[in-house]
């Protein structure tokens, strides 16, 4: 089950870790958004080692849709609610910028990179949408509202963000990461104040980053609370229409469009990890009543982790640890977020006033109505009685019979049939009881 995007593209090999090194900033897992860290620091000058525990890109990097766009489903009128209409505005700022650090670096990269527009799009419920122009209206964004969208489903029309962006990740990656200081299959087992232990050596530093997709270290910043996971589904459809430009739907599991060559990526079917959902059922199910001449040729899933109000959590990894950052919780839109994330951690690495330090700051208030249901969901699983639980912080595993993976409805960490672990925040496997 590879994505279609591991077709295309040969990232370099690193060798691991072998004997202690020292550095002047640690970047802790080789996603996009440790690389775009890493690829930053290196053009500041800053000495830098990034390293990861099995391959570049081979974990939720690689299962992306590729969007890179600051329209975030129809988030701006939500957040002005909820974190006020300036620091709303600061966040699309950033976004945006993201979005144009994006074009700037891909221009000499050959990574199928294409300037799209974006929408999201209802069925049935034309004032949302009216809502969000109002939003971005008073943002002084220029969206637009579309009537009619080339879907093969009856909608009542869109908004529009104008002049986004879809390329392949691993193309760009392959490039990017060239030459950068990494060592793959170098695993942290341990961190210290200013020192990283891993399997054959142990890296010395003065700050380190953590982007590991969910943070690894339960004793700070109660990321075990602020974040929850949710998956997703895509499969790549051949012989099908062209459908110019990139669509989301905004209602819950709403599904979305974007061509990659001839090839239509559809996603949905989503879920809270460790729940039942749609997968690729429901996909498949679209497919066959709107595309029947069309032909899958790639499917797979990814994993988001959420914050508690749809902000990232970037910066400090927690107020008592100062050399310590931290990027998370990207709320599905990790390619955007991934390059905010590399601005603002650049700066604060090097001790530069950055002007959306606060807007992302892991720091901010939990008082959110996601935390009670976070709450609530990690005690119901701690006290379901069962002996397969996981070895993250205790709580039940649930089979997910349609990915045939033992999965964590508290924090997301995922398990082979065998107990290999998938996906964190579990740093091990999971031994199955006899």
């Amino acid at each position: 089950m590879e994505s279609i995007w591991q077709d295309g593209a040969a990232l370099p090999h690193y060798a691991p870790l072998s004997g202690d090194i020292s550095t002047d900033v640690l970047i802790i897992g080789g996603g996009m958004a440790g690389i775009l860290c890493a690829h930053q620091l290196k053009k500041l000058g800053v000495d830098t080692v990034l390293v990861e525990a099995n391959r570049l890109a081979q974990g939720i990097t690689k299962n992306t849709t590729a969007k890179i766009t600051a329209q975030h489903g129809l988030c701006y009128h939500k957040l002005m609610r909820a974190i006020g209409t300036d620091r709303t505005r600061m966040y699309l700022q950033a976004n945006l910028q993201a979005l144009e650090q994006f074009r700037t670096l891909a221009s000499g990269i050959a990574c199928d990179f294409s300037t799209q527009d974006h929408h999201v799009y209802s069925l049935n419920n034309r004032n949302a949408l009216e809502q969000e122009l109002t939003a971005l209206q008073a943002l002084h964004y220029p969206a637009e509202f579309v009537e009619s969208l080339p879907l093969p489903l009856p909608t009542v029309g869109a908004v529009k963000f104008p002049e986004q962006a879809q390329f392949h990740p691993l193309k760009f990656l392959a490039v990017l990461s060239d030459g950068l200081p990494i060592y793959e299959e170098t695993a942290v087992r341990e961190l210290g104040k200013n020192w990283a232990k891993c399997d054959h050596g142990t890296t010395h530093f003065q700050k380190a980053i953590v982007t590991t997709h969910f943070p690894f270290l339960n004793k700070h910043g109660s990321y075990f609370l602020k974040l929850y996971q949710q998956r997703s589904y895509v499969v790549a459809l051949e012989n099908v229409p062209e459908i110019p430009g990139m669509y989301l739907g905004a209602e819950e599991n709403g599904l979305s469009f974007r061509m990659q060559g001839n090839t239509l990526l559809l996603g949905g079917g989503g879920h809270r990890t460790g729940k039942q959902g749609g997968n690729w059922a429901v996909l498949e199910d679209f497919a066959r009543t709107h595309y029947p001449e069309a032909r899958i040729t790639h499917r797979w899933a990814t994993q988001d982790c959420m914050s508690l109000d749809g902000v990232p959590y970037i910066g400090r990894y927690s107020r008592r640890t100062p050399n310590l950052f931290v990027a998370t919780g990207f709320n599905k839109w990790g390619m955007t977020s991934s390059m905010a994330a590399a601005q603002l951690l650049s700066d604060l690495v090097l001790d530069i006033e950055n002007p959306y330090t606060e807007v992302f700051s892991p720091s901010r208030s939990m008082l959110r109505k996601q935390l009670a249901v976070n709450g609530l969901e990690a005690t119901v699983n701690l006290l379901t009685p069962t002996r397969k639980r996981c070895p993250h912080l205790g709580c039940a595993l649930k089979w997910n019979p349609q990915e045939h993976s033992w999965d964590c409805p508290c924090h997301g960490s995922r398990f082979e049939e065998n107990g290999t672990l998938i996906d964190n925040p579990a740093t091990g496997d999971w031994k199955p009881p006899k």
